[in-house]
């Protein structure tokens, strides 16, 4: 992969670059930011350039066969661990079990989470771990010879996902490295790294993406109208995740907007109202019949069209870029209950529904729970 098919980065990529050239590549390093900001491609470019001897602070001029088979994923001295699920067949699954997909996966989505990489195998019902039995496959893996080259790189995904056993036993290693071994941990939620691993490893943190850049990319390689694109990358809040995901829910724009007109409406008719109750109890079951994917991205469309009232609200008309199909709901009369008294409520438990779905709680408990306290928020002084 070559540095300049990333999507900015490019302070991040010079210092890395500059650390390889100089001959100080940190043995232990932790890449720390969402995954639609770019961190698993620069990852991956970084090992290449790393493995290949590259210099210039690109993925050129070093060793071509090298090249080729990092831009394949395939080289033998790259090595992946990322989040893998028990089942029937697989009583203590490891990465290298799942490689052929997890190579699928890079191509198609390098700026994939781990809920895009869980849909990927068609496993979106249950959480992925790392479990202990990888830390033996780590060592196994990094304490032989390399086959090319002489160094050796492990890029350890979603590093958050690890159990403590795992974590435990991976300390060890980044403690007494192999010579020429390098491993760069991946992770979202530094606070789940442990502290002693985290101590022991030199951090970067990715910024979120500019919206211009989204923007640009939006145009050139996926022919978005400019006037959308730039809605969009406003939407992504740097994340190019986010803008290729609202790509695909623009197709889904005119029914989530009938879903919310529907729930808004009867969740403000409910307070005192007992056949409102029910009515939104209905609407609940019927998301809740969705699956967990359209649920997650009509929440986050509602996320969305909270935001845009307030800022009506408040007279930042060149922030409001939503525009409402049905004529009937008006957005500056919804945006006058929607203020700095509620705002923070509803995006919190929004926020929280969003959570418990990915994790596979009761979708018709959650957004009955939801519906509930919506009926009280939105009602809420100033």
């Amino acid at each position: 992969m070559l540095f300049s098919d990333i999507l900015s980065q490019n302070h991040v990529i010079k210092l890395l670059t500059e650390s390889a050239d100089k001959g100080r590549i940190p043995h232990a390093q932790l890449f720390i930011g969402k995954s639609g900001y770019g961190v698993l491609p620069v990852a991956l470019a970084f090992s290449q350039y790393i493995l290949c001897r590259n210099t210039g602070g690109e993925n050129k001029g070093g060793q071509d066969r090298c090249n080729v088979q990092c831009n394949q994923y395939n080289h033998p001295d790259l090595h992946f661990v990322f989040p893998v699920v028990k089942s029937d067949k697989q009583k203590h699954p490891v990465s290298k079990l799942f490689l052929k997909e997890w190579r699928e996966f890079l191509t198609l989505n390098p700026y994939g989470d781990v809920n895009d990489w869980y849909t990927h195998l068609n496993i979106s019902k249950k959480q992925g771990v790392i479990y202990k039995d990888e830390a033996t496959e780590i060592v196994k893996s990094l304490s032989l010879k390399p086959f090319e080259g002489g160094r050796k790189v492990m890029i350890i995904w979603m590093a958050e996902k690890m159990n403590v056993e795992c974590s435990n036993k991976l300390l060890k290693f980044i403690e007494e490295p192999p010579k020429d071994t390098y491993v760069i941990l991946i992770t979202e939620d530094e606070n789940k790294i442990l502290p002693t691993i985290k101590s022991r490893c030199q951090i970067t943190r990715f910024a979120p993406l500019n919206n211009e850049v989204i923007k640009n990319s939006l145009v050139q390689n996926f022919k978005v109208d400019p006037v959308k694109a730039e809605q969009i990358s406003i939407q992504a809040e740097g994340s190019f995740k986010m803008a290729l995901q609202l790509i695909r829910e623009d197709n889904n724009e005119v029914q989530f907007e009938q879903w919310f007109i529907k729930w808004v409406r009867t969740a403000f008719k409910a307070k005192g109202n007992k056949s409102s109750i029910i009515d939104l109890m209905s609407w609940s079951d019927m998301i809740s019949k969705t699956g967990r994917e359209t649920q997650k991205q009509f929440l986050n469309y509602c996320l969305l069209f909270f935001r845009q009232a307030l800022l009506a609200n408040y007279n930042v008309d060149s922030l409001v870029y939503m525009k409402v199909n049905d004529s009937s709901f008006k957005l500056d009369k919804f945006s006058n209950f929607i203020h700095s008294g509620n705002i923070l409520n509803i995006a919190e438990e929004i926020e929280k529904a969003i959570y418990h779905i990915e994790r596979n709680g009761n979708s018709k408990i959650i957004l009955s729970d939801l519906s509930i306290n919506l009926t009280r928020l939105i009602h809420q002084p100033v």
